[in-house]
Order: structure tokens, then C-alpha cells, then sequence
């Protein structure tokens, strides 16, 4: 439907049809409008699967809804690098909707992991906001390519479970831009999400729902964005301040009462008609993108989707250690041990969790073979240690040639509505590992979890494979993994600390009361634990394979650029091995010096190749401006300063192969105010105002009351002193020691300043 069909639909509303419109009739559902033929639309949970709830719903997964498949969550397709499985697989999800009725379902939710301790983490994509982006941008791309919606989200700096509904994200304006805003920015300008979940917390003080600086000046005016916004689901704190400041949809149905205060407002001259009408005109809009695009044809095929699920698991595991023992020989004596292996932890709790229509473990994926010996060796519904549980695995793992641990966090460590309180896996899963490890030198522990966990016997076992929360076919995606059917290429969208004091936000996450001040600033993830050189136990984009990569010519198209310029950067990669496999080539960029305190390094660029035994391929990436900017706040702009700048390729923020510099100039001067409070040493930096300030310099040094107030060189006082004293001097400190007249330094500010 046209925008002018739109508004003269809208022109045919009462005051209270339109706010009937821009709030739920039920959980799931908007209201329709029968007498002008407007149709209800139904919102769905998300995002790795559809969770359709028929009839009464809830929104924290309690009720039962329809059997779907469960896709590998946000935290495993991200370790992927992959976009365009995580496209089709968006692709997937979309037909299902269209077969079930769906106009958007609420995801992805693209939330930075600012903290280990999220508990909403699994549903999140990564620590670096342009894999978070890019991966969204891919699923939002694949879903409303079957004319489905998104509803990407959180909006936004909502990175804690605690308090959520009433803290506040204390975040200064650059971090905000760097990191929290750059996880949506890429995918609702490329992508444009059909619509954006406003987050339950406040930002700087304004609840996310009104706040009028994000959902409109930033979000629309800005970036572009056209599609409605929709509060998080019980979020509104405040209707008619959320109407003024750019939020469409109220969810769920408050039952009519804040669709009469938003009427009341607009009689009483509080609130301007204008932003009903277009609210109004973005939910129709929205509404009928879907409509006219019915699919009616679509089939959910749910035994097809989960083969695509496996398929998408495979594509996210991570192989983080290997000393030699994988692939396993399929001919030896193993022991699965761990309850995992049987009833594998495959989602997380909480509005995204999904009613599998089948899973598959990895015994399942074994069942035919004859030489895998099982022992559950722990209960995850305690975390004490069940003594005959850990002799039977003990007793398996001593007859067996390898023993596999299937292990990671019970569903009441993550989930939806609280952090967790540490890093560690339960006691329990601990102690059976040391034990198994007493017996058997060949140990390999395959891990299922939504975000990092501390691992005390990392240096016992020979392997670890990293599994997140990989769907509901992740047992046999493990199983091909294991014995070498398929070549693990996931990498590690995240850092795994060595320990959770490590975290940048370990002194300030959870906050005090409802404040949550972000002190960390830019420094998330890997931008601080390389910065500060601290050891992790593995680094953000770590991965290993059964084959091996060779990096080789580097090349940079210029060695010298504006700004306004683009930089083409290409490396070969070659496969070395004699297995095929997948490499995920990282570029990032580093600033050599510069007056801004900024990370070593920071991703700019990634590509995911396949590669045959001796095949070598070229990869191109174009760097513009961005990838050399940082947030100036007084520019209120990406701004570059010019310098040398590293070009680096390689395997993982720590691991760097190939690097080149380069010298960007700026094409945009930062304008300076300079006061009584401005120093020498500022001044002459800048090369326009030296020669203004040199002036002055040179009459000062003839004044017999200056040179009494400076040192004259001694055993106590050196050249470099002086130099120093000099550039911390202010022009309040000149005028105060020289006696010079006042007028003299008020016209040099004045020109200064011109």
C-alpha cells in the first residue's frame, strides 16, 4: 500500500481507533480495525527459531508454544563468521513464519557481551560491534527476504539482566557511539530491519521507550530508519512521552488503558495528533509490507530445517585446543561421559526458547556404532557430586582409549531475567574432569554454554571444542566434528578471560542501585585485555582446524591517504594441509600514536573462505573512513586524525600474521576554543595559533619578573624540566607571574580564537 493510500486511511480514524492501533489487543497480537478493514498482525519470540505461542502467551518462555526447530542461538551462529549461513538461514526462519502467520519475529538481539556475567549473553552476538552488526545485518537480510519483519533488539546499552526493568546505562557519548550504537547502526542502515525493540532500561537517565534522542534523532534522522519501533514487553513506562518521542507500538495489550491516556493527551492540547498519525502511518506501513506478500503456499518442513540446523551447528563449533588427539580414530574404544552427551544443552532459557520438534544428541549420532562406552558422571539439577555418577564415568574413561566429557552450564546458569554470579562451571563437573583426567591421559571436553567459563584443567586435558548453544542438532554436529567428518572453522566471537577479575567491567557490572555507570568506556573485550597486555585463555577470534593456513602478500593499494579516500587491503590464503577447511581472515586496524587514548587494535573487516588441500585464494577488503575513525565529541562526528596507521591480517586479535602501515591525513581540522586555562604546550601544537603565541613568548622573556619565576638550571633542576614547566603553563599563569597588562592576553584570546 502506498504512503498517500496510508494516510488517507489514517484521515478515516477516530482518535481512539488510531491509539487502538499503536497498542497489543493481546500478548502477541496488534489490534484490528474491522470497519476499515485493517487486519491484526502477529509478533513472535526469536530469534535463532520461532517460538509461536497459540492462544494465552507469556513472553519469558513459561507457556508452551508450537513445536518449531531450534537453530544454534546468537552466541554459536556468530562464531560462525559466516554471513551467508547465517542469511540462510534467516531464510529459513522466514518461510516458517510465512507458513505460520508470522509478520515479524523479535530478533536479533545484537546486545554487546560487555560483561561474561550477562544472562542473556547466549541470545547475544559477540564483544566487537561489527561482528555483531554484520551478523544481524545477515539474518535480518535472510528472514525479510520471505517479506517477514525483524524486530532487531535491544535498543539500547542493555547488557545486564539485573535490574533491568528500572537501571540506568550510564554511558558517555563516545563509548555509546564506538560500541553500543555501532552494533545496530550497520544493520539498520544496510539491512532495515522492519522494525527495532525499544530496551526496558534507561540510557543517561531517559527510559529507553522515550528516549526521543535514540528512537528519533539518532535512529531516523540519521540513520535512516523507516520501519515502527516497538517497546520490549512491559517496557512503557510512560505513553505519552513515548508517542512524542518516536515509539510506535506499545506491547503487550494494556487493555485500553494507555490508549485512553493517549487520547486524553492529544484532547487536552499535551500531546500534538501528529505523532499519532505517524505512528499510525509506520505500523500500516509496516503491517501491509507483510499483508501484500502473504505466502500462502509456504510449508514448514521442520525434518528439512533441522538438517539445516546441524548443518549451521557444524559451521559454529570452535576447536580452541588440540594437542593431536582430533580428529578421533573412529576404530578406538571411546567414552562419552557427561549428561550432555545424552540431553545436550542446546538453548537457553527465557522468551527465546524454543519447543523442539526433535533433538538430536550425540549418542543419538552413535547409536550404530559399538566401540562408545556412555556414563552420565554428573547431575545438572544440583551442583554437589554424585558419588556413584563419578565412579561409574571414572570406571569408563579407565577402560576406554579416549574419554570425551560432555559438559558446560545447566539451564539455570543463563537465562533471562538474572546474571550469573560467576565464571565457573558447577563443582561438580570440576571434580569429575580432574578424576577422568587421574585415569586417562587422553581426555577431550566438549562444551556447551552461552558465554565464557573459566577452565582450572585446561592444562590436563589435549582438547577442547567449544560448542555455545548449538540447536537442537548440535549432537551430531559434534559428532562429525569429533571424528573429522567435517572440519571445525568457528572462532571465538568473544574473549575468554582467564578469570572474571579480568573482565574491563568485573568493578561495574550490576551497578549500584539503579545506576550502572559504563567506566570502562571503549575498552570492551579484546580492545581492553590487549591493550593492558593481560593474558587470556584464549583471545577474541581463536579457532583452530585440522588443516593448516599460510597468510602471504599483503598489499595496500596506496601508502598514503585522505579520509575522503577508500583503502583497498588483499592477502592470499592458502591451504597448506591435506584436509579441506575454512579460514575466517581477520583485518584489523591500529593507531600508531595520536593525542586520543584508543585500542591497540580494532576489527574492521572479516571474510570466510573454503579452501581445498594446496588451493590458495585472494582476499579483498575496502577500508573508508570509519575504520580509522574514532567518536569526537566535540565535532559530535567519526572523526581521523592524521598518522600512521597499522594494517594488520590475522588468525585472532593475538595472533597477527602480516601487517603494513599506512599514512592517513585528515581532511577535517578540530576546532579548538582556547581560554586563560589554555596551555603553551597546546597552543604551540597547533601549527596555526605557534606564531600567534610565539609573540608573546618573546616578550615575556624580557620581563625581569618572568625570568625570576623561571628555574634556572642547577643540580636540582634540568633542561627537561624547564621544557616541562614551560608547556604546562597556562596564559592565566603567564599573566599572573609577568604582571603584563590584562588587555594584552584578552586580545590574544580574542585572536587566538578567530
Amino acid at each position: 500500500m502506498t504512503i498517500e493510500k496510508i494516510r488517507e486511511l489514517i484521515g478515516k480514524m477516530t482518535l481512539e481507533e488510531k491509539a487502538s492501533l499503536c497498542s497489543g489487543e493481546d500478548f502477541w497480537h496488534t489490534k484490528a480495525i474491522e470497519r476499515l478493514g485493517i487486519p491484526a498482525a502477529m509478533l513472535t519470540d526469536g530469534p535463532h527459531g520461532l517460538r509461536k505461542q497459540d492462544g494465552r502467551g507469556d513472553h519469558l518462555g513459561l507457556g508452551d508454544s508450537i513445536k518449531a526447530v531450534c537453530f544454534p542461538a546468537g552466541c554459536a551462529t556468530a562464531a560462525s563468521f559466516d554471513r551467508e549461513l547465517i542469511e540462510k538461514m534467516g531464510e529459513t526462519i522466514g518461510n516458517e513464519c510465512q507458513a505460520e502467520g508470522v509478520a515479524v519475529i523479535l530478533g536479533p538481539a545484537v546486545n554487546i557481551k560487555r560483561s561474561p556475567l550477562c544472562g542473556r549473553n547466549f541470545e547475544y552476538y559477540s564483544e566487537d560491534p561489527l561482528v555483531a552488526s554484520e551478523m544481524a545485518g545477515a539474518l535480518i537480510k535472510g528472514v525479510q527476504s520471505k517479506n517477514v519483519g525483524t524486530s532487531i533488539k535491544h535498543f539500547l546499552a542493555n547488557n545486564q539482566e539485573h535490574r533491568r526493568m528500572s537501571s540506568s546505562s550510564e554511558v558517555d557519548e563516545r563509548t555509546l557511539r564506538e560500541i553500543y550504537l555501532a552494533a545496530f547502526e550497520g544493520a539498520v542502515k544496510k539491512q532495515k530491519p522492519w522494525s527495532v525493540m525499544a530496551a526496558y532500561n534507561k540510557i543517561n537517565g531517559v527510559f529507553a521507550p522515550e528516549n526521543k534522542t535514540y528512537l528519533t534523532d539518532v535512529l531516523r534522522s540519521e540513520w535512516g530508519f523507516d520501519g515502527y519501533v516497538v517497546s520490549d514487553w512491559g517496557a512503557v513506562n510512560d505513553r505519552v512521552l513515548g508517542l512524542e518521542a518516536g515509539l510506535d507500538l506499545e506491547m503487550p495489550s494494556t487493555k485500553g488503558v494507555n490508549d485512553k491516556l493517549s487520547v486524553e493527551a492529544i484532547k487536552e492540547g499535551q500531546l500534538e495528533e501528529k505523532y499519532l498519525d505517524l505512528a499510525c502511518e509506520r505500523m500500516l506501513d509496516v503491517l501491509y509490507r507483510y499483508i501484500e506478500n502473504r505466502d500462502p503456499e509456504a510449508v514448514f518442513d521442520r525434518e528439512m530445517d533441522h538438517e539445516f540446523a546441524k548443518k549451521v551447528a557444524e559451521e559454529c563449533i570452535v576447536l580452541l585446543k588440540n594437542d593431536g588427539i582430533l580428529p578421533l580414530k573412529k576404530s578406538a574404544n571411546i567414552a562419552f561421559i557427561g549428561k550432555y552427551a545424552k540431553q545436550p544443552r542446546y538453548q537457553g532459557g527465557g522468551s527465546s526458547h524454543i519447543n523442539a520438534a526433535k533433538i538430536t544428541s550425540a549418542m543419538d549420532a552413535v547409536e550404530h556404532r559399538n566401540n562408545i562406552l556412555y556414563a552420565q558422571g554428573f547431575d545438572d539439577k544440583a551442583d554437589v557430586v554424585d558419588e556413584v555418577l563419578l565412579a561409574e564415568a571414572v570406571e569408563a574413561a579407565g577402560k576406554a582409549e579416549v574419554a570425551v566429557i560432555f559438559a558446560g552450564l545447566p539451564d539455570a546458569f543463563e537465562c533471562e531475567g538474572y546474571d550469573r554470579s560467576h565464571m565457573r562451571l558447577p563443582g561438580c563437573q570440576n571434580t569429575l574432569i580432574h578424576a577422568v583426567c587421574e585415569v586417562q591421559e587422553n581426555v577431550v571436553i566438549v562444551l556447551h554454554n552461552g558465554s565464557p567459563v573459566e577452565m582450572p584443567w585446561i592444562k590436563k586435558v589435549k582438547g577442547v571444542i567449544e560448542c555455545y548453544l548449538g540447536g537442537e542438532a548440535v549432537g551430531s554436529a559434534q559428532v562429525d566434528i569429533l571424528f573429522g567428518d567435517v572440519n571445525p572453522s568457528g572462532k571465538l566471537p568473544e574473549s575468554f578471560p582467564i578469570k572474571l577479575q579480568d573482565n574491563s567491567s568485573y568493578l561495574y557490572f550490576g551497578g549500584e542501585g539503579d545506576i550502572v555507570e559504563y567506566r570502562e568506556g571503549v575498552f570492551v573485550g579484546y580492545r581492553y585485555y590487549d591493550k593492558k597486555e593481560i593474558e587470556v585463555l584464549f583471545p577474541f577470534g581463536h579457532g583452530l582446524s585440522y588443516t593448516e593456513f599460510e597468510y602471504s602478500d599483503l598489499k595496500l593499494d596506496k601508502e598514503q591517504m585522505k579520509d575522503t579516500e577508500n583503502l583497498r587491503v588483499s592477502v592470499i590464503v592458502k591451504n597448506t594441509g591435506a584436509m579441506k577447511g575454512k579460514e575466517v581472515v581477520q583485518l584489523y586496524v591500529g593507531c600508531e600514536g595520536g593525542s586520543i587514548i584508543r585500542p591497540l587494535k580494532e576489527l574492521r573487516g572479516f571474510e570466510k573462505l573454503e579452501l581445498m588441500p594446496g588451493e590458495s585464494k585472494e582476499v579483498t577488503f575496502t577500508l573508508d573512513k570509519r575504520a580509522f575513525a574514532y567518536w569526537n565529541t566535540t565535532l559530535h562526528d567519526w572523526h581521523v586524525e592524521t598518522g600512521a596507521y597499522k594494517i594488520m591480517v590475522g588468525r585472532s586479535s593475538r595472533d597477527i600474521v602480516l601487517e603494513q602501515e599506512i599514512q592517513v591525513d585528515s581532511t577535517v581540522k578540530v576546532p579548538r576554543v582556547y581560554s586563560y586555562a589554555s596551555t603553551i604546550g597546546d597552543i604551540m601544537a597547533d601549527p596555526d595559533k605557534a606564531g600567534i603565541i610565539s609573540g608573546l613568548m618573546s616578550n615575556m622573556g624580557g620581563r625581569r619578573e618572568a625570568a625570576a619565576e623561571v628555574p634556572q638550571q642547577n643540580d636540582a633542576i634540568s633542561p627537561e624540566m624547564v621544557q616541562a614547566m614551560m608547556q604546562g603553563m597556562s596564559l592565566r599563569n603567564i599573566l599572573t607571574f609577568t604582571g603584563m597588562p590584562k588587555e594584552v592576553f584578552d586580545n590574544l584570546i580574542i585572536e587566538l580564537n578567530k
